[in-house]
């Protein structure tokens, strides 16, 4: 079986949780966040949960946790503290509870970028994976915090597949 019989059994809604991870933004000055949200519902899927977390590790490994949680939450996607500063550390959260990276979506995602931006794509330590949180396989997607590095996520990456990528992880 190909990757279009497993596109075509996949599902065609899935449940995301949203996380925006920042120190120095407020809900009411989050960009991405919102962005997220809207782009994720016009694809058809559904904005489970929306969190802010502070960009500290446990505070993020506890939102995971939580999140995984729920009842839904087939997906998580966190915005913001992927690059290199002292303050970004979500990868460093995340991945310990990576049981399987999925390295294409940053190596994809960079290309894509640099197309756009140019050289500063290689600062982004955009990556995602298949998590085991609260017990359950769930995938987890950590993006940068601007608006445009999410809309290229979600529009060229992640929502066009998100189905497929659900299909094969739980099988």
């Amino acid at each position: 079986m190909g990757h279009q019989d497993h596109r075509a059994r996949a599902p065609r809604r899935v449940g995301v949780a949203l996380v925006t991870v920042s120190s120095s933004r407020s809900a009411a000055e989050d960009r991405s966040g919102p962005r997220m949200a809207e782009l994720v519902a016009s694809s058809g899927h559904e904005v489970v949960a929306h969190e802010l977390v502070s960009d500290a590790i446990e505070p993020i490994r506890a939102c995971l946790e939580d999140l995984g949680g729920r009842e839904g939450v087939r997906a998580v996607f966190l915005s913001g503290g992927t690059g290199v500063a002292q303050q970004d550390v979500t990868v460093e959260a995340v991945g310990p509870k990576i049981e399987a990276w999925l390295p294409g979506f940053g190596e994809i995602f960079r290309q894509l970028s640099f197309e756009e931006i140019g050289p500063a794509a290689m600062l982004s330590r955009a990556c995602a994976g298949v998590a085991r949180l609260a017990g359950r396989r769930v995938l987890v997607a950590c993006l940068p915090g601007s608006p445009g590095a999410v809309e290229l996520a979600l529009e060229r990456l992640l929502l066009p597949e998100l189905g497929h990528v659900i299909y094969e992880m739980e099988r």
